[in-house]
Parts: C-alpha cells; sequence; structure tokens
C-alpha cells in the first residue's frame, strides 16, 4: 500500500493526499468494522475517495459531477453494506437503510437532461429492478438469503457506474454490462461475500 501511494504522490499533491486518505478509511474500515455500527459508511467513504481519487488522475480533474457521482455510489455502498454486515448475525434487517440503494437512480434523472434523460431512464430502470430482484432474497418471509442480494448488490455497482456515464457511446456502455456479467459468472466459482 505504501509503494502505491507513494506512487500516487508522484501524479501529483491532490492524487496523493488523496490516495493517503483512501488508504487511511481502508486501514479503518479493516480495524473496526466489526466493532461498529457504521462500518458501513466508512466502506462507503472508501468508494467515495476511490471515485475522487481516480478522477483526479484526469485531465478534467474532480468536477461536481464526478463529486455528485461518487455520492451516488457511496449511498449505494451505504445500503449494501448494511445487508452484508447483517449476513452474519441474523440480525433483524430493517427497511430503512434499502432506501439508499435508490439514490444512484433519482441522481440519475437528475442530472441527465435533454438527449440523456431517456438512456439515463432506461438504465436506472434496469438498476431498479436489479435492486428489487436482489432485494427479494433478503425481504422474503421463508427461506431468507441475505447472502445472495449482496453478491448480486455487488455486481449491481457496474450498473451505478454505468449511471454515472450514460452519456457515453452505445458500444462503451456494453463494457459496464460485461463487467455486471463477468462479475455474475465468477460469483458462481468465487463466493462475493
Amino acid at each position: 500500500m505504501l509503494a502505491g501511494l507513494a506512487c500516487l504522490f508522484v501524479i501529483g499533491n491532490l492524487t496523493g493526499i488523496l490516495g493517503a486518505a483512501l488508504v487511511g478509511a481502508i486501514v479503518l474500515y479493516d480495524a473496526l468494522h466489526k466493532l461498529i455500527t457504521f462500518s458501513p459508511m466508512l466502506m462507503a467513504a472508501c468508494r467515495f475517495l476511490l471515485y475522487l481519487l481516480a478522477s483526479s488522475t484526469a485531465a478534467l480533474g474532480i468536477t461536481g459531477w464526478t463529486v455528485w457521482c461518487a455520492l451516488a455510489l457511496s449511498a449505494y455502498i451505504v445500503g449494501l453494506s448494511y445487508l452484508a454486515k447483517k449476513e452474519s448475525t441474523g440480525l433483524e434487517v430493517r427497511y430503512w437503510p434499502c432506501v439508499f440503494l435508490a439514490l444512484p437512480v433519482l441522481l440519475a434523472y437528475l442530472m441527465n437532461v435533454d438527449e440523456f434523460r431517456e438512456t439515463a431512464l432506461l438504465l436506472s430502470a434496469a438498476l431498479g429492478l436489479w435492486v428489487v430482484r436482489c432485494l427479494r432474497f433478503t425481504y422474503r418471509p421463508v427461506e431468507r438469503n441475505i447472502g445472495k442480494s449482496v453478491a448480486g448488490l455487488l455486481a449491481g455497482i457496474a450498473w451505478v457506474d454505468l449511471l454515472a456515464v450514460a452519456d457515453v457511446p452505445k458500444p462503451f456502455a456494453a463494457v459496464f454490462i460485461g463487467f455486471f456479467l463477468l462479475a455474475l459468472i465468477f460469483q458462481r466459482f468465487v463466493p462475493a461475500t
């Protein structure tokens, strides 16, 4: 991690600082996630910082669009991590944290205007249907399987990322859908949780 962090400082000070913040968030999460109730927020912070870190290396740097997309993914991760935390405890799973899973859809609707709105709505519908499909394994009254919900939602991160770039050409969008499908395929051989 330290070697990678040193490389980030070579790229630039802001990139290095964001890298240091990400390393700190990762270490903090690893040390505390089983001890504290707000660990989903720490995992979300890791994803948020990762978006900003990647954006800091781009030509335009960190933009408002990047920050909003990072927040959308972070919200999704809060809902996902909440369920993942409940997987091993057997405790009651509340409904309200899963509202965070819908925030990328709302943000895509608000951010994409004019000719991009239709594509954003289509991708949002796909993500929304996928989330509902995944949650049914957690909230059905018989044979609850939170692990199956979490695995599906992990694969759904590719849909959230695609929403962040809803205005890209369709062939490029196929790459994200390919990652989604690969995640599902690999989950047959490697446990997602």
